[in-house]
């Protein structure tokens, strides 16, 4: 597996995760009212939204280099 495959599968899961992660503080927050579950929140979306940049990032610099 190459470099530019791993950093594929990996960004797609963590920002699968992250998504997770933000519906459960949302969720979280509705039943509960913490406070603290909107801070989850917003950092959940702030690293999607830096994830996805990132996955945007890398492959557009390696966009010469195969899957293989």
């Amino acid at each position: 597996m190459s470099l530019k495959a791993f950093h594929l599968v990996f960004v797609t899961a963590s920002v699968a995760v992250s998504l997770f992660l933000g519906v459960w503080a949302y969720l979280s927050y509705q039943s509960t009212g913490a406070r603290a579950d909107i801070v989850y929140m917003v950092a959940s979306g702030l690293a999607v939204v830096a994830l996805l940049w990132y996955g945007k990032y890398f492959l557009k610099k390696l966009k010469h280099i195969s899957y293989l």
